[in-house]
């Protein structure tokens, strides 16, 4: 019989019906996120299916898609970072940022010097403060920027706060640069260049963009969208797919003692003398922790809830259940 199985892996030789976690897809260019997500879905005939990080439609890389219950990951991955391949074309601003839009501005390169674009990268290594772009998702008022650039308007935005852990100039033959940049959640690689050429008084855009690396997801190891077949598939390539535990591995997890699971898939806060763990991490009251039974199976995200006079002894409370509400003995 198929079955479900909450780690994703197969118990015993039996294939899940639903493997829950992320899949690790390697998107082409032409491709929305969404067209990937429907075909991911047609193909491996699993329901529940959404993706961790979008991707330009002309981008191409690391999409990481989510199933079964994966597709309740979202909100906890938003802290994986990412990588970049850039090439980032000097001298000609354009609407979107990228070489989809209409060239607005042209400027000649030939007076800059290497040394000049070096420096002007450097600058962007670091906290920076980002003003996301007008054709992008972002919601002010309710509606999506790109809707109100679509209809010609310009809305007032403000910075938001980014980091880019790392950006370094791989290749400088003008007046395209090629760029690596490892970033945190939220950074917009066309603004990035868009700052660059602006910096270096040219302007700039994106004129190409692969992303290399989503959290522990590599290109080199990413799943071809037409080479995608069978759920069996899955299990036969390392770095293809990661469980729902795996997924969250660099949370720290506890064992509840199996008197207490059915509190925690109740929801219900669990007693911390109800619960060991081997992971010596300090935690506080807004680290994420993973709830496991005694036989490793992720049963659900939780934090510590803050001591009060009426329950001085500390309680892990439950953010999100990932089981359900009955756990079979030897299967989920």
């Amino acid at each position: 019989m198929m079955t479900e199985c909450l780690d994703g892996r197969p118990p015993g030789r039996v294939t899940p019906a639903v493997p829950h976690g992320v899949l690790n897809v390697s998107k082409p260019a032409g491709w929305t996120s969404h067209d990937v997500v429907a075909k991911v879905r047609r193909l491996l005939q699993v329901r529940k299916v959404g993706h961790a990080g979008t991707l330009d439609p002309e981008a191409t890389g690391v999409l990481p898609v989510l199933l079964g219950k994966g597709t309740r990951l979202s909100a906890f991955l938003l802290h994986w970072d990412k990588e970049y391949e850039a090439v980032l074309r000097l001298g000609q601003e354009t609407t979107t940022q990228d070489a989809a839009g209409a060239i607005v501005r042209d400027c000649p390169v030939h007076g800059l010097r290497p040394e000049t674009v070096h420096e002007a990268v450097a600058q962007f290594c670091g906290e920076q403060q980002q003003v996301p772009p007008m054709y992008s998702a972002v919601k002010i008022g309710g509606q999506p920027l790109y809707k109100a650039a679509r209809a010609g308007k310009t809305v007032e935005r403000q910075a938001r706060p980014v980091t880019i852990y790392h950006i370094e100039v791989r290749t400088l033959s003008l007046p395209c640069v090629t760029l690596r940049v490892r970033c945190s959640k939220g950074t917009y690689i066309r603004t990035l260049c868009a700052d660059i050429g602006r910096v270096l008084g040219v302007g700039g855009h994106l004129s190409q963009l692969t992303r290399s690396r989503v959290g522990p997801f590599h290109l080199d190891q990413a799943w071809p969208l037409d080479d995608i077949g069978r759920v069996d598939d899955l299990f036969e390539h390392p770095g293809v797919f990661l469980s729902l535990d795996e997924a969250l591995a660099d949370l720290p997890a506890v064992v509840v003692e199996p008197a207490m699971v059915g509190n925690v898939l109740n929801g219900t806060p669990v007693s911390d003398a109800a619960l060991w763990s081997e992971d010596h991490r300090e935690t506080s009251v807004e680290t994420l922790i993973r709830v496991k039974d005694d036989m490793g199976r992720l049963l659900a995200l939780g934090k510590w809830a803050p001591s009060t006079s009426y329950a001085p002894k500390r309680q892990l409370r439950m953010v999100k259940v990932f089981a359900e509400t009955s756990l079979p003995s030897h299967e989920t």
